[in-house]
């Protein structure tokens, strides 16, 4: 069976958004692991939500200790937000 191709644009229905939203975080989140164990990379990965959650992994401990440096200070946050066009 194969699926149709996915139209990029935002998908209007709120719910709809939140679902697929979860869904690609966690397939994302998914590769980001395979990708650290499979080819032994080092790998950081930040993910905010609409509602701006942080979501992060991080394939190891110095990887981390970034992460908690960025949820110390709250502020170090924004010049994330803003590479990526996410103004919360």
């Amino acid at each position: 069976m194969v699926r149709g191709k996915t139209q990029m644009k935002k998908i209007e229905n709120v719910t709809s958004r939140q679902v697929t939203f979860s869904k690609r975080r966690n397939g994302l989140l998914k590769k980001a692991y395979e990708l650290s164990v499979l080819c032994d990379a080092e790998v950081g990965l930040i993910v905010f939500s609409p509602r701006g959650k942080v979501y992060e992994f991080s394939s190891r401990w110095y990887v981390r200790s970034m992460f908690i440096c960025l949820e110390m200070f709250d502020c170090s946050l924004v010049p994330f937000r803003r590479f990526f066009g996410l103004f919360l």
